[in-house]
């Protein structure tokens, strides 16, 4: 199985920066494509970042020029560089990973998992 473990949330101050990361270990063979999202209190999961397999990224206006998503495969991780943060950008953010590689012992194309959370607050 996969596990992701994300890290690099944390407190920052408006107009500063932070960089998540998401690795995957386990019976990873490669990353497909990768998605951030965040999830607010009392909102929706909402899609962030994403790049796709042929490497084409997207976002959403909201973050459009200051978020930046990236994978390094040979080391099965993804990132989200995020600049001049807002209080609104305050929320859980997960990373979902579509990879190929085994699931109890059997080759797949084609999987998905979801990272646990991780908490970033903006905030003076």
């Amino acid at each position: 199985q996969v596990q992701l473990v994300e890290s690099g949330g944390g407190l920052v101050q408006p107009g500063g920066s932070l960089t998540l990361s998401c690795a995957a270990s386990g019976s990873i063979l490669s990353i497909h494509a990768a998605n951030w999202y965040r999830q607010a209190p009392g909102k929706q999961r909402e899609l962030v970042a994403g790049l796709t397999s042929g490497g084409r990224t997207n976002y959403p206006d909201s973050v459009k020029g200051r978020f930046t998503i990236s994978k390094d495969n040979p080391y099965k991780t993804v990132y989200l560089q995020m600049n001049s943060l807002k209080p609104e950008d305050t929320a859980v953010y997960y990373c979902f990973l579509e990879y190929e590689g085994h699931y109890s012992g059997t080759y797949f194309r084609y999987l998905e998992v979801w990272g646990q959370g991780i908490h970033v607050t903006v905030s003076s």
